[in-house]
Order: C-alpha cells, then structure tokens, then sequence
C-alpha cells in the first residue's frame, strides 16, 4: 500500500502539473448532423508551450482546434459534448461568455485575412470594440503588438497604407498582431503557414518560437518537418480520435502507436 508520504507527494505533482495546464478537454464529441466528427478525446495543453495537432486530411484536428474558442457554435447542426476548461473554467457551461472566451482565445486562420482598412486600423480594430483609449494609448499598443508580430520594422512608417498591399507572409503576421492587441492567453493557428513561401514560413515559425515565451499556443498543420520545429507537444489525430499525444521528440523518434509511426514515416495518410 502507498505510504501516506508518497501519496502527498504524488497529489502535490498533480497538483504542480496543473498549474502548467492552460487547457484540459475531456470525453469531448463533436457531432455534424449524426455525423461523428471528433470521438472521445482527452487531452492536456501545457501552458506557454506550442502544441502541435497533426493528422491526415480531414480527421478532424481543425475541429477540434475550433472548440477552443468555441467557433463550432457558428456551424448549423454541429453538437458538441464532453468539457473543456481554459485556466480551469468550463468554456462550455450555459453561462460561458462566449465573447470574452475569444478575446482570451485568439485565432489566425489559414488564409490571411486583413480588413479592407490601413495597417494602423486592422491591429487597432479589436481594442477599439473593447476599450476607449487615448490616440496615444491606441498608438502604443499597436506598435507593441505590430513588435511582438515581429512586423514593426517592415511597417512603421506605412501605418496609413492598406493592409491589402502587404505581402502574404506579411499579412499572415498582422493578423497575428490584431489577434495580440486583445490581449489572448491562447492563440490558435490553423495551418497559418500553408499559403506561404518557404522565406515567410521560417519567418513565421522564428515568429511562434518567440511568441510561446508569452502566450499558449494550438497549431494544427499538414507539415510534420514544421511540427517538429515549432512544437513541444504533438497530438495524432486520426478519423476523429486521439491516436497518441506526446512530447513532440518522443513522438516522432519514439512513437507508442504503429498506426502514428505509419502516419509519421509517409506509410499512411
């Protein structure tokens, strides 16, 4: 029987464990319609750490992305059971307020997608909505978030020209910059790198290193060589279950499951 010592000390890990947890998802389900699009998945999601989603097209790993910041709501027909708590608070209770969860909850999509406005305005946009600030507030944030995007150099003295003039790989990092102005916790990125050319990827992937010194961050990407760059966790996800999650270099050096080894090695998927 285990001594009342190494029980404290197991429970006092557990609970050192969960303060590195940003996220936790529990028997989560996603249905469409009667379609089964996500099947009992558990996972953690440690805290300023990049955790990678991987898997072959279609699994559902940008589903399961979605249910972070709950954008699955927007989808007709789309059920979701099972939990997931952000910073321990259930983002699915009745009484979630879905609109601060995605101030908390950033997401960058795969297509760049700036507003029609300047590139003072895109960054300012979302901080407009929630605050009044001072032109000179207003300013100082979006120079930092511009920074933090790693953006500023290229831009700061075009600020009034349109967002639509920027390059891809520059428009990809502004809309990073306007998903940092709001002030997230957790940024999700889904596929942020595939329309990009190999120079504006390794920009974004320097950009994501640094950015995990601050924020927790969810990739879902069909690059496993990017995966293992960027990520400190890998999640397989196949025909809507978990298969294997790991710290990225167990999982591609070491895989548990044949069928991750498969996937990972080209045999599969």
């Amino acid at each position: 029987m285990q001594s009342e010592s190494a029980t404290q000390s197991s429970l006092l890990q557990e609970a050192s464990l969960a303060k590195d947890l940003a996220a936790v998802v529990s028997g989560l389900h996603v249905y469409y319609g009667q379609r089964l699009a996500l099947d009992n998945i558990s996972l953690d999601v440690r805290e300023k750490h990049v955790t990678a989603l991987i898997g072959p097209s279609g699994c559902g790993k940008s589903t399961l992305l979605r249910c972070f910041n709950r954008l699955n709501d927007l989808i007709d027909d789309c059920h979701v059971q099972g939990q997931i708590r952000i910073f321990n608070r259930n983002i699915y209770h009745p009484d979630e307020d879905i609109v601060a969860l995605r101030r908390q909850v950033g997401m960058v999509f795969q297509r760049p997608n700036p507003f029609p406005k300047s590139i003072f305005d895109n960054v300012a946009y979302g901080v407009r909505l929630q605050q009044k600030l001072s032109s000179r507030e207003l300013r100082e944030i979006v120079r930092w978030s511009l920074k933090a995007a790693a953006l500023w150099d290229e831009v700061k003295d075009r600020l009034d020209e349109s967002a639509l003039q920027l390059s891809s790989g520059q428009q990809q990092r502004l809309v990073i910059a306007r998903a940092l102005a709001v002030k997230p916790k957790v940024l999700l990125l889904d596929e942020p790198a595939s329309n990009l050319d190999p120079i504006s990827m390794l920009k974004l992937e320097e950009l994501i290193n640094e950015l995990k010194t601050n924020y927790t961050i969810i990739i879902v990407t069909h690059n496993m060589q990017q995966a293992a760059r960027v990520s400190d966790y890998t999640a397989f996800i196949d025909q809507g279950r978990l298969i294997e999650m790991a710290d990225t270099r167990s999982l591609f050096t070491h895989p548990q499951q044949k069928q991750t080894e498969d996937y990972i090695t080209g045999r599969y998927g």
